[in-house]
Formats: structure tokens, sequence, C-alpha cells
């Protein structure tokens, strides 16, 4: 029998996972989702993701994909692998791709964005899906800075040592903040992202609201490649992977 590539596209809640990745010891998003398609397809299942998200870390759209034998129709793959996943984890869609297709060498774009909720009060509902930051932050100052981190530049200023990458170039579609109520969100476009890049992004977003950093001074912080001298990491439970571009046909599967 021919083997299939199917792409599929997933949303989850990563509070109680250790991220994507299949760890040795950690219960992961991946792990869990191989797990649910070994019982629909009868065989092991390696899936592929369009890349790592960190523990805590949320998918609203998020692609993988992977080779199976199975011969189940690709209309019945979500329904018949969610009722074998927890609550927390959903198979949105799924699509026969290209043999060639690869979730993470195929992606032509992301964008991740992060969610604060800037109250005095906070939000037992909300627990765990933003980061909670009762002091008042500057919009306008946020706003300027989240603009100086468009273009393409070296990136190496606003990441954290991890997996190491060819090359810490990247090109920012868009960074824009706003703010509807008390939540701020973040939205961070590019053909890529470093280890904790759109975390350490938004920490240095709000060192430029305190005047810690000046929103015109960034180009020059990023040129110099130190992370000493940008903002802090922001903590995982506000980020969400949100969009995430293919061609086609895996593409309209993300419309």
């Amino acid at each position: 029998m021919a083997t299939r590539n199917i792409a599929l596209r997933l949303k989850y809640d990563g509070s109680r996972y250790h991220g994507w990745q299949v760890q040795k010891n950690e219960i992961s998003v991946a792990q869990t989702v191989e797990e649910a398609l070994e019982k629909v397809c009868g065989h092991k299942v390696k899936l592929t993701g369009c890349g790592r998200t960190d523990a805590g870390v949320h998918a609203l759209r998020y692609c993988a994909n992977f080779k199976t034998d199975c011969r189940i129709p690709i209309d019945r793959v979500p329904l018949a692998v969610n009722t074998r996943l927890p609550g927390d984890i959903a198979i949105v869609d799924a699509v026969e791709a290209p043999e060639n297709f690869n979730a993470i060498g195929s992606c032509i774009k992301k964008e991740y964005v992060y969610k604060i909720l800037n109250s005095p009060i906070k939000d037992p509902f909300l627990d765990k899906r933003v980061c909670f930051y009762p002091q008042r932050l500057d919009m306008t100052q946020m706003k300027a800075a989240a603009k100086s981190f468009e273009g393409t530049h070296d990136f190496r200023a606003v990441r954290s040592l991890g997996t190491e990458t060819k090359t810490t170039v990247r090109t920012i579609y868009w960074c824009r903040a706003e703010k509807d109520g008390d939540i701020i969100t973040v939205s961070i476009c590019a053909n890529g992202f470093l280890y904790n890049m759109c975390r350490a992004i938004v920490g240095t977003l709000v060192y430029a609201s305190y005047g810690k950093i000046q929103p015109e001074d960034i180009p020059a912080l990023l040129d110099s490649g130190d992370r000493r001298l940008t903002g802090p990491t922001m903590p995982p439970q506000g980020l969400y992977l949100n969009r995430v571009w293919y061609s086609d046909p895996v593409g309209k599967m993300f419309l």
C-alpha cells in the first residue's frame, strides 16, 4: 500500500504539558497525539510539528504531519483521533499532503500572540492563559518599541541559549501591541523564531513601557547581539502560536 502523508490542524491548551516536543520523562503534546494516532492507525507514529512550543505555551493553530499506510478516510481522522485525546487537545482538520510536505520545513511564516492581563486584580478564569501584570503599562511606548523590531535583523539579543541554528537572522513582518479592556495583545509574525524570542521581545516592550529602554534604541541593541541589554523573558502562559502559513493544499486548512 502507498504511504500517505497526512497533515493535521490542531489546537491545544499547553498548561499541563512540557511543550510540544517528545520528552524522556515529561508528558508532551506530541507524545499525547502520537499515542492517540497509534490507536487509530494500528502502528507507531512519528509526528513532525511546525515548531517547538515550550512548557505552558498554547496553540490556537498548529500544524503537524505524519506518514501512514492506514486507509482511514481523511474526513474521519479528526473525529477518530479526538475520541482518544484529552479535552485540552483537539484535531480540527486533516488533509492529504504532498509526499515532500514537512510541517516545519514547509512553513512559510508564523504568528505568535502574547496576552497580558494588565489589571490590579487577577482573573481566576484566565489563570495559565495570560500573563498577569498588575503595574500599569504605557501603550504608546509599547507600540513604538514593537515597531522597532520589524524588518530583517540578527535577533541574538532576544533569544535564550537552546537549540542551535545555522543563523540568528530572521525577518519580522509585523510586531504590534494593542489593548482591549484590560488585555494587552502583542502580535509578532516572522519567517522563523529563535528560542524564547517572542517572550524576550515582549519583555523588551515592557521595559520600554517603563523607560528602561527607549524604542529608538532597539535597532542598536539588536546590532549588539547582547542578551543582557534587552528585556526579560516573559512567563510562558501568555504565549500562543496563533497562525501558520503554507502553500495549498495544506494552506487551505489555515485560512
